[in-house]
């Protein structure tokens, strides 16, 4: 039996003209090419529907359809039973707790008549599948937000040179309302990275339950598909606001499906109407920033006729967790305690007690502190050095009255120093004698020693005598003279000698 040709809305309307015109079903279904029956059947729903020729002009192809097939259970044209805002159930179905099951319940308690379990289910899946990608993902309020940086840069210009440094462009976007944040930094470092996240959650002001962020390198050390290993100093950070860290997986769009979109969205809304503009300073091109950002969030959505603001003002604020206080940035590092019980940080020395010697700590330094911890205790605490003295010493830490100590001494190097020569046994008695405690010139003396061992005592004894005699007590000041006399000694003995023995040669008494 052949399967019946679906007919267009220009066919039926051809169809009711013909028949009104006098023209009999069989001929109409020889002009369009179909069954004398299916003619009659259309010509039957029409009857039935109260239509006849001419058609209102109002009347649309959807209405037309509506009305001719509305008992048939044709997918097309309008459905039997009242069907709820789906656009307001989506909004609904992202507060925590809500699922399709309670809100198939509400509607029932409405509408009575309305649609089974089954069909209202799909109904609100398919309208889901006619939003936009990010919207289609099933976000809990207060779950997620997705961070990264965009692509494209903004130019600033130095107003002194007229020099154009490009800006970086952070992004973050919550899952559920798509409320964006974004502003300029001058790099992706660590610092910015985590300066952005704090500003965020300022300008939120909550925290989400995740945050998801591509595997950029501040953030992220090792990328893995189970078990990414993340920068020390991100985490504290993330701890601080009691918030995870779930970055996306490698070669998985998907899981950052909404901050790139969000990307893509912020470049053409800020990048894009900024393009004109000039800014001369960081902090004006953020303000334009927020101008842009404003707008992007007070934007209504087409499917869902809201804004995001709208969205994160109802449903996704009340889900965020308290604000704490802004967390301070620190950087933290692994350091091991020298023989001087000191740990170096950017060029400077701060101590910890004296029984920490050769002991690996951790470090952890903000713009004001350097803190040390061992076996997650801290153990010292110094304010933070940008100049003056590099030594910065808590006499506590010190040994009672600088008596002997773990295995050094000044008095064991400088017998070590002895066995050298007595020149270098000077030059580490004037080293120690140069710090404001012989324990901060340790490190010298045994790098000056460990120097010599490569070089022949008679060589070291010529360097020890120089560096005394210019006054040159820090470790790179005598590596500097020991490179220069090995040059020398090099040159000297690599030039030819002015008379060359010879049997050939006549010797001074052939002339007398």
């Amino acid at each position: 039996m052949p399967t019946k040709r679906k007919l267009t809305m220009r066919e039926l309307r051809q169809m009711l003209r013909l028949a009104y015109g006098g023209v009999s079903a069989r001929e109409i279904g020889r002009v369009l090419g179909i069954a004398r029956s299916t003619v009659q059947e259309n010509l039957g729903r029409a009857a039935q529907a109260g239509l006849t020729w001419p058609l209102p002009a109002e009347l649309t192809d959807d209405a037309l359809a509506g009305r001719l097939f509305a008992r048939s259970g044709a997918k097309s044209g309008q459905r039997r039973r009242v069907e709820p805002n789906w656009s307001e159930l989506i909004v609904e179905l992202k507060k925590p707790g809500v699922t399709m099951a309670i809100l198939w319940e509400e509607y029932r308690t409405i509408h009575p008549q309305g649609y089974g379990y089954s069909r209202f289910c799909d109904l609100l899946r398919g309208f889901q599948r006619r939003l936009s990608p990010t919207m289609r993902q099933e976000h809990v309020a207060g779950d997620k937000v997705f961070v990264d940086y965009s692509g494209k840069k903004l130019g600033i210009v130095d107003a002194r040179t007229g020099i154009i440094r490009e800006a970086e462009i952070f992004v973050g976007v919550l899952g559920a309302s798509n409320f964006t944040f974004a502003e300029a930094s001058w790099t992706q470092g660590l610092p910015d990275w985590i300066g952005s996240h704090v500003r965020m959650f300022r300008f939120f002001d909550g925290v989400p339950r995740l945050i998801v962020p591509d595997n950029l390198k501040a953030g992220v050390n090792k990328a893995s598909f189970y078990d990414p290993e993340l920068n020390r100093s991100y985490g504290m950070m993330a701890s601080h606001y009691g918030v995870g860290v779930l970055p996306a997986r490698p070669r998985k769009p998907r899981d950052k499906a909404k901050v790139e979109n969000g990307v893509r969205f912020a470049q053409s809304a800020i990048l894009g109407r900024l393009r004109n503009q000039t800014f001369f300073s960081l902090a004006e091109a953020n303000a334009a920033i927020r101008g842009a950002v404003d707008r992007i969030n007070d934007h209504v959505i087409r499917r869902l006729g809201v804004t995001r603001r709208h969205l994160f003002e109802t449903v996704e604020r009340p889900a965020l967790a308290a604000l704490p206080e802004d967390y301070e940035f620190a950087e933290w590092r692994l350091a091991r305690a020298g023989v001087d019980y000191h740990v170096e940080y950017d060029g400077y020395f701060y101590s910890v007690p004296h029984g920490l010697i050769r002991e690996q700590v951790d470090l952890r330094a903000t713009s004001r502190t350097i803190e040390v911890f061992h076996r997650g205790q801290r153990v010292a605490a110094h304010q933070r050095r940008y100049g003056g003295r590099r030594h910065g010493t808590n006499p506590d830490h010190m040994p009672s009255s600088h008596r002997r100590y773990a295995d050094w001494s000044p008095e064991r190097l400088r017998r070590w120093a002895a066995t050298v020569g007595p020149s270098t046994e000077g030059l580490v008695i004037a080293i120690l004698a140069n710090r404001p405690h012989p324990e901060h010139g340790f490190r010298t003396c045994l790098g000056v020693l460990r120097l010599f061992r490569d070089l022949r005592p008679s060589q070291a004894e010529a360097v020890s005598a120089r560096a005394l005699e210019i006054g040159a007590f820090a470790y790179r000041a005598v590596a500097a003279i020991a490179v220069r006399q090995a040059a020398a000694a090099a040159r000297t003995t690599t030039e030819p000698a002015a008379i060359i023995e010879h049997s050939n040669l006549r010797g001074p008494g052939y002339f007398h």
